[in-house]
């Protein structure tokens, strides 16, 4: 089945990019930053007007800007999350990482379903790749439909860079590792889905990004 992916982009203030992956009258939601009424409202109103139940939340990684709106996303959906188990200590420690940037936060209480390192995730009908790109953060994520030709990359690849390695846990060198083994080996016409900014390919970024060039 091809899914269709809506991006809702510039999210709270580290404007974050969360996406909607649909298709059927289902969704999966993935990276749920949204943090004020506006934000929300942008959701609730495609939702209603694709007429779209929500049946996942999905986590490339859990830094604070990802995760901004999962516990209100839990309580509204009344669905599964699921994350690799290395980021649930970032959900434990919420409130500490938006301390660290000058915010208050709640802390979040989630009772995940944990995906192993490198699953073909199925959940309903819908089906990803998921595949195991740490660097940027413990537990990261990505997620590979191929028969849309897109992959979702949370905070590993940005158009023209990569996911900033200095926060705790970040490794540049396996992060350079996961881009090329996890995501520089996708056909070059793979759409990227970055956790900021705009879309890219990998063949793009393959070729151009200066962080990460294919050798």
């Amino acid at each position: 089945m091809e899914l269709k992916l809506e991006v809702f982009d510039g999210l709270n203030p580290f404007q974050e990019n969360a996406f909607l992956v649909h298709a059927d009258g289902k969704a999966h939601l993935f990276d749920p930053g949204f943090s004020n009424g506006y934000e929300w409202n942008r959701l609730l109103s495609f939702l209603e007007n694709e007429s779209l139940d929500v049946e996942a939340i999905v986590l490339t990684h859990a830094h604070v800007d990802h995760i901004m709106g999962l516990q209100k996303a839990m309580q509204q959906f009344r669905v599964p999350v699921f994350m690799h188990q290395e980021s649930l200590p970032f959900i434990e420690q919420y409130p500490q990482q938006a301390t660290m940037f000058g915010m208050e936060a709640e802390p979040i209480e989630v009772n995940p379903t944990f995906i192993d390192a490198s699953w073909t995730l199925r959940i309903g009908s819908f089906e990803y790749d998921a595949r195991y790109t740490p660097g940027h953060s413990p537990g990261h994520l990505s997620f590979y439909h191929k028969p849309g030709g897109w992959v979702i990359v949370g905070d590993a690849l940005f158009a023209g860079s990569i996911g900033r390695t200095d926060l705790y846990g970040g490794d540049f060198a396996l992060l350079e590792e996961s881009i090329r083994k996890k995501i520089y080996t996708l056909p070059d016409e793979t759409v990227v889905w970055p956790g900021h900014g705009p879309h890219t390919t990998v063949g793009y970024e393959k070729r151009t990004n200066p962080f990460v060039k294919e050798r």
